[in-house]
């Protein structure tokens, strides 16, 4: 579908810890492209601050403002790891862009993170990139400006709901709440209720930008490595992989449902006027992001975030040199091959 001469999409973004920056480098390359115009974003944990921001500058001054704001804030991100004590050594850098297994701050963040809970280990709830988002982000203006539809999701920690804040709703304790991992951060509380991460509910919904009608074309950013070279083994990396696999599992069964739904139209049996037919587009970087164990979603180096990003840019640029044309026409990702 398109509004003059650009073709509307739909955003979808994963979460992943500093894995995000690979997010912030695709994001660059669209709002980069005339051609394209971003109609709605989902996203959870970092995707959810991602989407925030490009909603917010969006609104406020156009595709040029919102890649300002994203530099603005993955910069800030770096500029605060400086002073953090768990940083990637020299040996690491020799084997790995982010692995941090070599560092001993890493090491005994990580057996500290397994013995005590955040509300033992930061009783006071500090939060740097709580300040951050908000210095980045205009809520005020993002809940009551027109601009694109905006939806982030958190799992309520006593009923394990899924929670989607809509753009109305939107503040930074929302957005927050999506990206609360619950060995690091003491629980958000929005409106009296107290949310996690919403990867654990959904990595990102889709059904949100489905609900909404409109464009067709969902481009999903993936994070988490669908497969992976080899069996995990070491303590860390098995725990993340648990956690990867619970985080894509609600995507997996709303691409299972899509093409379910899809099948159905394309054979008649479901009124095309009355269902949106999805076309399913991905960006990832699969095989780079597997290579990368737990300690990378915690590296947040300049170096680490900026070689990330430039992946994402890359990725970005090989999807629409090869995909362009079939958005608002198919879709580019065989949902089987890809997830199911």
């Amino acid at each position: 579908m398109t509004q003059g001469n650009r073709k509307r999409i739909k955003l979808a973004l994963q979460g992943g810890g500093s894995h995000g920056a690979f997010t912030w480098g695709v994001l660059d390359r669209l709002l980069a492209d005339d051609r394209l115009e971003v109609e709605a974003l989902v996203g959870t944990s970092a995707g959810a601050m991602n989407a925030a921001i490009v909603a917010d500058g969006l609104i406020a001054g156009g595709p040029a403002e919102a890649r300002r704001m994203l530099d603005a804030f993955w910069e800030g991100v770096a500029d605060m790891f400086t002073l953090s004590p768990v940083q990637p050594t020299p040996i690491d850098l020799m084997f790995s862009p982010g692995n941090m297994d070599f560092s001993p701050a890493w090491r005994m963040a990580d057996v500290l993170m397994r013995q005590f809970s955040p509300y033992e280990l930061n009783p006071g709830n500090r939060n740097g990139l709580h300040e951050l988002i908000e210095k980045v982000v205009d809520f005020a203006r993002l809940r009551s400006a027109p601009g694109p539809a905006l939806f982030v999701c958190a799992t309520n920690v006593l009923t394990g709901r899924l929670r989607v804040f809509e753009r109305s709703e939107m503040s930074a304790n929302a957005v927050m709440a999506s990206a609360c991992v619950p060995l690091l951060f003491q629980a958000v509380e929005v409106e009296g209720q107290h949310y996690w991460d919403g990867g654990y509910c959904g990595n990102p919904p889709i059904f949100p930008v489905i609900y909404m009608g409109g464009a067709p074309d969902i481009l999903i950013v993936q994070l988490n490595p669908i497969n992976i070279p080899e069996v995990p083994r070491d303590i860390r990396d098995i725990v993340d992989r648990m956690n990867t696999l619970a985080f894509n599992s609600s995507l997996m069964r709303e691409m299972r449902m899509i093409r379910f739904v899809t099948d159905l139209i394309d054979k008649g049996e479901l009124p095309k006027d009355r269902h949106l037919r999805c076309f399913i587009h991905t960006i990832d970087a699969e095989e780079e992001l597997a290579s990368l164990n737990a300690s990378s979603k915690m590296n947040a180096s300049r170096g680490f975030l900026h070689h990330l990003r430039e992946l994402g840019v890359q990725r970005a640029e090989q999807f629409l040199a090869a995909h362009f044309d079939a958005i608002g026409e198919r879709s580019s990702t065989d949902i089987v091959h890809k997830f199911l």
